[in-house]
């Protein structure tokens, strides 16, 4: 029996570990709530960001991307946010999508207002701001870069010849 308790012991602890790896993914894939009240807000486009993603404000993490959708009317993208219900936000706040690297890591930032009157469970942000592609922009200022630099050779004047002995 003694040879045979490490073994049921490694077990039991690799069974737990699977269990809490499950709840992981399903409370990252939105399966399971994380509690809060629901916010929503629309955005033109969500870039990378994804279900579980954390909201912000002032960089504190007040809740987490709970869905995304798409409007089949305005191809809007509808994004469902649960906010932790010690947390109350104006009615006149916005929301915008944001990176947190050049890597990634996308979340969506609250910037409060200043109104007395404080968002409802199930109701949306009036303010929103969309993902910017820092590649795209990036490839934009490398190519008025270059585009910037050829313009300027060109109405240069030419280098004096050196004078032969």
């Amino acid at each position: 029996m003694t040879r045979r308790l490490p073994e049921l012991l490694t077990g039991l602890g690799v069974i737990i570990v699977a269990v809490l790896f499950l709840l992981y993914a399903l409370r990252g894939a939105g399966e399971l709530s994380t509690g809060g009240y629901r916010l929503t807000a629309r955005f033109g486009s969500v870039g990378a960001l994804a279900i579980g993603a954390d909201v912000k404000i002032g960089g504190v993490v007040v809740g987490h991307v709970a869905s995304e959708t798409l409007d089949p009317v305005t191809y809007a993208a509808v994004v469902g946010l649960d906010i932790n219900d010690s947390v109350q936000i104006p009615d006149d706040s916005s929301a915008a999508v944001t990176s947190d690297s050049l890597l990634g890591g996308d979340y969506v930032n609250v910037s409060p207002g200043g109104s007395n009157n404080m968002l409802k469970p199930g109701s949306a942000f009036a303010t929103t701001q969309s993902a910017v592609n820092i590649g795209d922009l990036l490839g934009k200022f490398i190519f008025s870069l270059g585009g910037a630099s050829s313009s300027k050779g060109s109405g240069a004047a030419p280098a004096p010849a050196s004078a032969a002995p």
